[in-house]
């Protein structure tokens, strides 16, 4: 569920998505659910080519179409404490474990969409 908790403690942070298709979109998230959608805001949209730049208000990119996204730095600190937090109270498995590790060398995350299943990821 690495993922998914990252994606939603990046919440307000600057990401970029980029689609199977080849676009990317570098917006603002606003929301996202359990099946990856996200809803982004103050998007510059890039085409596969990287020759034509759109500039879009809002927009939202439905979860089985990205490729990868990469979210900054300071988003993963909140995964780490809820890893660390979860690992207390006797919750976490290996996934969570690994997040407070990776989230300690200071490296950026990309998440891989296209090792997801298209099914939905159940309740947090």
């Amino acid at each position: 569920m690495l993922p998914l908790s990252l994606l939603k403690t990046a919440v307000s942070q600057p990401m970029m998505v980029e689609l199977k298709n080849g676009e990317t979109y570098n917006g603002v998230l606003l929301s996202c659910d359990h099946w990856m959608n996200l809803h982004l805001k103050d998007v510059i949209l890039t085409s596969k080519d990287g020759d034509r730049f759109w500039k879009i208000e809002e927009c939202y990119v439905r979860g089985n179409t990205i490729k990868y996204m990469r979210v900054p730095d300071d988003s993963r600190g909140g995964v780490s404490r809820a890893a660390a937090g979860a690992a207390a109270d006797g919750e976490a498995d290996g996934e969570a474990g690994a997040a407070a590790d990776a989230a300690a060398d200071g490296e950026e995350e990309v998440v891989d969409a296209e090792s997801m299943d298209d099914e939905p990821l159940g309740a947090l």
